[in-house]
């Protein structure tokens, strides 16, 4: 895990048949990365959110990945580690021709914050 102690897995839930994984994660706002992103007003960078769908989506198929795209990439709000640092993203985990397809939506409290479409290979 690169985010070593960035985030925890409160709760995690999977259905039709283990396609859908429903996970709730809890943001540590004291991490070091907070400090210089930004001191006195923490923001979740981007790049941190697509690394946390990435390890959960590497823990579901049981493999290390590689990002080969992204076709839909959507910040749409700013997640602030003090204010919400329950985050719930719902993974949608498609395993086809060797390619792992991960559709996914995370949210804050009732709040889509990123809509998020990557392709990995499995190495």
């Amino acid at each position: 895990m690169i985010l070593e102690n960035f985030y925890k897995i409160n709760n995690r839930d999977v259905t039709n048949d283990s396609i859908i994984h429903s996970i709730e994660i809890d943001i540590n706002k004291d991490h070091p990365i907070f400090d210089g992103h930004f001191p006195g007003n923490p923001v979740m960078p981007g790049v941190c959110m697509m690394q946390i769908i990435k390890d959960i989506t590497e823990d579901v198929v049981g493999s290390k990945l590689f990002m080969e795209k992204c076709s839909n990439v959507k910040f749409l709000a700013v997640i602030n580690p003090v204010i919400n640092p329950i985050l719930n993203l719902e993974l949608k985990v498609l395993d086809e021709n060797g390619k792992v397809i991960v559709k996914n939506t995370t949210k804050f409290e009732e709040t889509i914050a990123l809509r998020l479409t990557a392709q990995y290979r499995k190495v």
